[in-house]
This record gives structure tokens, sequence and C-alpha cells, in this order.
């Protein structure tokens, strides 16, 4: 993570200072700031403290955008007048497992309420940190877009067996061969096979999130 670099220069602190503030090998640190190896959650938790900045600074990536706006992007109208960012509201669907799967709880009645604008049909709040490397956290809301199949490398919402993961998709129809991959190296890709497939569904496409960190 360049971020980690930048901000250990900007301290003007060292790699072995910040690996004993931290509890770690100086490897780690350098391992980090070359984008090998990632902190697990608890870590950058640490890291964005000693910093401080946001986890959403720290971690923050390009795949995903926030559907709500920072006040540097607000526009104005034609009288110069600030331009009222429209709301919209989701269907709130529960929750979703970044790491085993959980219930699929798909009770409509509950709604999110967002400013912006996201192309998508529902939303699940994250559980779990297996997806921390695609820079969804426990406790984010993940904003759906419902369709039947994704392409490789998309992160899904999945049904496995009546119950939900968010995961990376890899599909290899030739091998008959379903992969869900987290972004945790903590954690083992599922792999499905054959007739496993059938109990599997794709719910939609993560298309954006809602950082839970303030």
């Amino acid at each position: 993570m360049n971020r980690i670099r930048k901000l250990r220069k900007e301290k003007k602190v060292s790699q072995v200072k910040l690996a004993e503030y931290l509890g770690v090998h100086q490897t780690a640190i350098s391992q980090w700031e070359t984008g090998r190896t990632n902190p697990d959650l608890a870590t950058a938790k640490k890291l964005a403290a000693y910093f401080s900045v946001t986890l959403d600074y720290l971690l923050a990536g390009e795949e995903f955008r926030s559907p709500t706006l920072p006040t540097s992007e607000l526009t104005t109208d034609d009288e110069g007048k600030v331009a009222a960012v429209a709301r919209r509201r989701y269907p709130m669907l529960g929750e979703i497992a970044c790491g085993e799967p959980v219930f699929a709880d798909e009770d409509r009645s509950a709604y999110v309420d967002v400013m912006g604008d996201v192309d998508a049909d529902f939303c699940l709040r994250a559980r779990g940190d297996s997806m921390v490397n695609a820079r969804i956290l426990d406790g984010d809301l993940v904003f759906i877009k419902q369709v039947p199949m994704v392409e490789n490398g998309d992160i899904a919402a999945v049904i496995i067996d009546g119950e939900a993961t968010l995961k990376r998709v890899f599909y290899y129809p030739e091998r008959n061969k379903l992969v869900l991959a987290p972004e945790n190296a903590r954690y083992e890709p599922f792999v499905y096979i054959g007739l496993e497939l059938e109990e599997i569904r794709i719910l939609g496409k993560a298309v954006a999130f809602q950082s839970a960190v303030k």
C-alpha cells in the first residue's frame, strides 16, 4: 500500500519504529508498502489511528465508489447556488457474510436512504473481514445490482443453498467449476464443481459501498 509508505514518510518514522509500535516484524511493513501483502483489519485500524486518518483513506481502492458525495464534489446550478444532491431509497435485504455464508434475509420492509445516485436495486450489510482488500469492511453497506450472471473477477452477492456470501466470482464453464474468492489471505476460496452448482445462484453484482467508518 503506497499510502502507508506516504504516511510513514510524512510522519518521519522508520519501518523499524512503526513495526515496533504495531508489534509486527519490519518485513511486514515493507510488504505492505510494496503491495505484496496487506494488514489485517485490526492492524489496519491501529495504523489508521496512528496516522490520524480514516480507514476509508488508508484502505480505499478505486474499484467501488461511495454513494455519498464529499463536500468538495458538490455542484452548483446556473445561478451559482449549491445544487441539491438527490437522495435515493434502497431496499435493505439484511446481512451478507464476508466470511462464511449466512442466512439470506430477503425481508424488504427496511430501507436505506443515501445521498447521490447509484445504479443498484438493493443493499446489504457486510459482516466479517474476508473482503477487506477490496475495501469492504465489517458493517459497510454494499449496493447490489441484481443480475443473473457476472464477469469473472467481479464481486457479487451469491446465494449458496439458501445462504448468502459476498465474494469475487470466477466461473469456468468448460470444467463446470465455480470459485468464490475472498479478498483476505487468511481465507481460502470456496470451490464448487458439477452438481454442487445447482445449489448456487448469483444474486447480483456489487457496484458501490458506503463505509460504516466515520
